[in-house]
């Protein structure tokens, strides 16, 4: 009997080991995998399997989840705002009338750009268009920005920008122009660099003039540098591949952040939302309309760093109410909800948009924007690819042409939309240009700044207000930040459905 179960035992546990392998093998067929572990799907549409040298190699990222967060960089949930005044409009300009519009979730730098950050950027340069020295030069902030005629000033004129006691000190006297330069330099360096972490690249001090490292230029294999490794490819007829913008590794491109993008991060108005109900509009990146803090710990603490009046910059004698007679240092003040420091007060900022007086009464209600002027990469007709890169190792794009077939299939005029729904009809019944610079001081190259600054009275340091300057002039209280935006999901997380 003994024997009889115990042999009967052994029958059902070898049965049970075989029956588990079966199972397993059924899994591993139904799910297809292939060899060495790597997983493919089949297409819905065509039956062909996804990553499947057996199949032609088609590669998708089916592990891919989110875009990761670049250098700096603070995410912002997008939403729907209320854009434009908040306050009374004490300067009569009529130039802000609220209109409800969306932002996409997008990304901003924590802080302005410093002088440590700038001076990177100029060493960057230095170093590696030895050919070209101009190019350092024209990128070199304005300190003269600091002389006035009845100020003695010439120390800041100095001292500021290079001086390690002003290293995390906004960085003035950069223009419009070179702000988006130095948006465009950022992106390449943080996505060299992010190849260089994969083990893609070696890094390459040696770069020079024409042969650098651009994103562009990368992406259509006018760019090789030092390889280490490039990433194993799935199609039959090669062995490695470098990386492409389908893979997800490489970021978006850094840039300014629009006007809408600009004001809805200031205001924050994440911290005074409930179940998509704003409890409380704001004036300042903060609850209320003082200037102080009102919290026991630290009552009475300055929020901002602005002029209080005529001649007073920062206090009195033992009481300085912020310590700063002019920039602070980035972090000085407090965050608002997103966690930006310093959305009001202390420089301006520069953001992308042309400036119109009525702007806020025709731009999109999504993604408002003015400014587009759309550039294409200029194609060789002889192989369908991008012509050669210039000197400074950058692709060549060149303007939309109305006769262009992509401005007749997306009903697009031309590429310069900046007078759009707002000077071009008043122009033609008038007979001029109105946006001529002999005639308004709103040209076709006039930037808006918003942010208020250590020489502003608290009034400008409302997101809603705005005014405008030559893209090619600078201020020594007027600095920048940098902007990406974001792809797919707008919130943070896996989406919905995974």
């Amino acid at each position: 009997m003994y024997f009889c179960q115990n042999f009967f035992s052994k029958m059902m546990n070898r049965f049970s080991v075989v029956a588990l392998l079966l199972i397993a093998a059924y899994s591993l067929s139904s799910c297809n995998f292939l060899p060495f572990g790597r997983k493919f799907e089949q297409s819905s549409k065509t039956g062909w399997n996804y990553n499947d040298p057996d199949m032609g190699g088609f590669e998708v990222k089916l592990d891919y989840r989110e875009q990761v967060t670049g250098p700096g960089l603070v995410f912002i949930e997008g939403g729907s705002f209320t854009m434009g005044r908040v306050i009374e409009d004490v300067m009569f300009q009529w130039n802000n009338a609220p209109r409800r519009v969306t932002v996409e979730s997008f990304y901003m730098d924590e802080t302005v750009i410093t002088n440590r950050d700038y001076r990177e950027y100029l060493h960057w340069l230095k170093r590696v268009y030895q050919s070209y020295p101009e190019v350092y030069r024209r990128a070199l902030p304005d300190t003269l920005v600091w002389l006035r005629p009845l100020a003695y000033n010439e120390p800041l004129m100095e001292g500021y920008f290079r001086h390690p006691s002003y290293d995390e000190y906004p960085v003035v006297g950069v223009s419009w122009l070179k702000a988006v330069d130095y948006c465009d330099w950022r992106t390449n360096r943080v996505n060299e660099w992010i190849l260089i972490s994969e083990g893609i690249l070696e890094k390459d001090p040696n770069q020079r003039d024409r042969e650098v490292f651009d994103t562009e230029a990368y992406l259509n294999a006018q760019y090789e540098g030092v390889v280490r490794q490039n990433l194993p490819s799935l199609d039959p007829d090669q062995e490695t591949r470098r990386v492409r913008f389908e893979d997800g590794i490489l970021l978006p491109k850094y840039r300014l952040p629009t006007e809408a993008e600009w004001e809805y991060a200031a205001l924050a108005t994440i911290g005074n939302s409930v179940n998509e109900r704003i409890y409380e509009r704001r004036m300042f990146p903060w609850n209320g309309d003082v200037m102080r803090r009102h919290e026991k710990k630290t009552r009475g603490q300055m929020l901002a760093n602005f002029r209080r009046s005529g001649g007073d910059y920062m206090g009195v004698a033992g009481a300085l109410n912020d310590g700063g007679s002019i920039t602070q240092h980035v972090k000085h003040h407090w965050p608002n909800d997103y966690g930006l420091f310093g959305m009001a007060g202390n420089v301006n900022e520069w953001v992308l948009d042309v400036y119109r007086p009525l702007s806020g009464e025709s731009v999109e209600d999504f993604n408002a924007y003015r400014g587009n002027q759309f550039m294409m990469l200029e194609i060789d007709p002889a192989t369908g690819n991008p012509v050669e890169k210039d000197d400074l190792g950058r692709l060549v794009r060149q303007p939309l042409s109305e006769n262009d077939a992509i401005s007749q299939r997306r009903n697009i005029q031309g590429s310069d939309y900046r007078n759009h729904l707002d000077g071009d009809s008043i122009s033609a019944v008038a007979g001029y240009d109105m946006y001529d610079p002999a005639v308004s001081l709103v040209t076709n190259t006039v930037r808006v700044y918003k942010g208020g600054s250590w020489r502003d009275r608290p009034y400008w340091l409302s997101p809603g207000t705005r005014r405008f300057l030559e893209e090619n002039e600078s201020k020594d209280d007027l600095g920048f930040r940098s902007a990406m935006g974001r792809v797919g999901a707008q919130r943070r997380g896996p989406s919905r459905g995974r």
